[in-house]
């Protein structure tokens, strides 16, 4: 079974459209399909639409949201009703073109575990979209170190059993990549065709660029540090320390060589200061690890996953 994944918002006008191409690739497909409008919140006609698409067609399963929560979670929203073995997600706008599917498909029987679309001849304004995403791409390479060529194409097919243990929030839809990488997973990217928008405006904005950023480097902080977040406390601590022995020093150098009295520079308050917050830095770092046992305990977790075992299952 092949999970089809559609976040919709405020996109009445091409969604009859949309499943007629989509009912086009099922006949193309050797499995069966199934297709999840997940309607986020919308304030047009899309659930109506939606609704009617799915009293005609078995193969269309209507998810409404109760109000408008972002396209991550409409996406997990989507991912957590299919019931397939491959996920593929992509926009309701026409501007991905659901013939593509077959190829990520081909792609995916490769042995890859997600394949990502990159809209190679992106048809939106250079200045305002394409070249802000392309400056975001790299940066997010860089940062992560998983290199690909367009983060924000929706156009992306995954293994159900590897992207159903991954937990999505904020604008974090974006980095499915960077988490199936960091847990052992195969990435593959390929071009596929982009459209010109026919109908509505776009929901993207400058704003979310900088959402974007943020919840990039929430990313890193939670691979770098879920486990051991003592080491960044800790170590901000020890700097803490190290400006407070630095400050105390010098003032106290000062004072024995009659230079100035301590009431007479700020660097005993700095080594006060300095050294509370030294200390609270390694209390947060050790409340921080009792945290951290507690959510991997309490929910009987695993601290690994694994690839394959003899008579062993998958956590």
């Amino acid at each position: 079974m092949i999970s089809v994944v559609l976040p919709v918002y405020n996109e009445e006008d091409s969604l009859i459209e949309l499943h007629r191409r989509l009912s086009g690739i099922a006949e193309l497909v050797d499995q069966p399909m199934e297709f999840l409008f997940v309607n986020d919140g919308s304030t047009d006609r899309s659930a109506e639409v939606i609704d009617r698409i799915a009293s005609g067609d078995s193969r269309v399963i209507a998810v409404h949201l109760r109000r408008n929560f972002g396209q991550t979670a409409a996406m997990t929203a989507g991912f957590d009703q299919a019931v397939g073995d491959i996920i593929v997600c992509l926009d309701s706008d026409l501007q991905n073109d659901p013939s593509d599917i077959p190829r990520l498909l081909a792609k995916l029987d490769e042995g890859y575990d997600v394949v990502s679309g990159w809209r190679r001849e992106r048809q939106d304004p250079f200045f305002r979209r394409v070249l802000i995403s392309r400056l975001a791409n790299r940066l997010i390479g860089i940062v992560s170190g998983v290199h690909l060529h367009d983060y924000g194409c929706s156009l992306k097919a995954y293994r159900a059993d590897l992207i159903k243990e991954v937990r999505l929030y904020g604008e974090m839809h974006r980095f499915i990549p960077i988490y199936a990488t960091w847990q052992g997973g195969q990435i593959a990217e390929i071009p596929v065709t982009h459209h010109p928008r026919r109908f509505g405006k776009s929901n993207y904005g400058l704003s979310r660029t900088f959402k974007v950023l943020m919840d990039l480097l929430v990313v890193m902080f939670f691979h770098k540090y879920n486990q051991k977040p003592m080491y960044v406390f800790g170590a901000s601590g020890l700097f803490s320390f190290a400006v407070a022995f630095l400050a105390g020093g010098l003032a106290i150098f000062y004072k024995l060589t009659g230079q100035k009295s301590f009431i007479e520079t700020p660097l005993p308050l700095l080594a006060a200061m300095a050294t509370i917050t030294g200390v609270m830095c390694f209390l947060l770092g050790l409340l921080a690890e009792m945290l951290v046992r507690t959510y991997f305990e309490s929910q009987e977790k695993k601290t690994y996953v694994l690839r394959r075992g003899n008579g062993a299952s998958n956590y």
